[in-house]
């Protein structure tokens, strides 16, 4: 039975869309994937526009929304193309990242705190048109309060950091600041996404974390289903998001270093 205050996810299916690219072919088919992942029991679907268009495609992004029966979640730069695409399209979400040609991956979070003028706009579109927005952002109080200032009523936190850490204090200080931002953002009545690099073997980690609500997972997923399958490779996921502890770490600051500091004692224990 499903654990419904377990952690949500939402399924990225960019690179089953990077594999069907390296050919030019018309598979794997993503409206396949996207089904799979819903018929596992994903509450979303997540993809990527770039600007570049790498992976997904234009026209995944209208296919994709006349057929999943979850949330979509478009994940696009502030860029005044990709925008009319997300207008027209009209996704469930739009999550603002930051975007470079050169990378193979998004490398950090949005710099909302200096980008806050050129990002009002863009917030205030998709808000009008219905559309809920997020930003991704690094776990840095300053940027979690750009976002409330924007009237972003969500914010996805850039776990990278954590998950290339490895074991000790490098993880243990990762986690020290994704749990501060995610207090703020809490305080500040925004709801906590997080996302990247996360995988089976690093996501119970992250449990010490207070407030999470929806983890955005796709390449690792995407990896094991070449063994699995996407729907076995989902379960699994979602098998292991049900032991976060929601109700645990309560409404207080105090409560999440406790949470904190048993995930530092086991990351020191030998």
């Amino acid at each position: 039975m499903t654990n419904t205050n377990s952690l949500r996810l939402g399924v990225n299916i960019d690179h089953v869309a990077t594999l069907r690219q390296a050919r030019g072919v018309g598979y794997p088919d993503l409206l396949e994937a996207a089904r799979a992942a819903e018929a596992a029991g994903a509450h979303g679907i997540t993809v990527h526009l770039r600007e570049d268009r790498r992976h997904i495609q234009d026209a995944d992004v209208y296919a994709l929304r006349g057929a999943i029966r979850t949330l979509l979640n478009l994940e696009m730069a502030n860029s005044p193309e990709i925008l009319g695409i997300a207008l027209s399209a009209h996704p469930d979400e739009v999550c603002l990242v930051p975007e470079k040609r050169q990378e193979l991956t998004t490398e950090g979070g949005l710099d909302a705190a200096a980008e806050i003028e050129a990002l009002r706009p863009t917030v205030r579109a998709l808000t009008d048109a219905g559309i809920r927005v997020s930003l991704f952002l690094d776990p840095d109080l300053r940027q979690i309060e750009a976002a409330a200032e924007l009237g972003a009523p969500c914010v996805e936190l850039h776990t990278g950091a954590y998950a290339e850490a490895g074991e000790g204090k490098g993880r243990a200080d990762e986690l020290a600041r994704l749990t501060a931002a995610a207090d703020r953002a809490h305080a500040l009545g925004v709801q906590v996404n997080a996302g990247h690099g996360l995988t089976m073997d690093n996501v119970v980690g992250l449990f010490a974390v207070p407030h999470l609500d929806t983890l955005n997972i796709g390449h690792s997923l995407v990896a094991r289903a070449v063994f699995v399958g996407l729907e076995n490779a989902v379960r699994e996921m979602l098998e292991i998001l049900q032991g976060y502890p929601r109700g645990a770490h309560g409404s207080s600051a105090g409560t999440g270093r406790e949470s904190l500091s048993m995930v530092f004692r086991s990351l020191d224990a030998p």
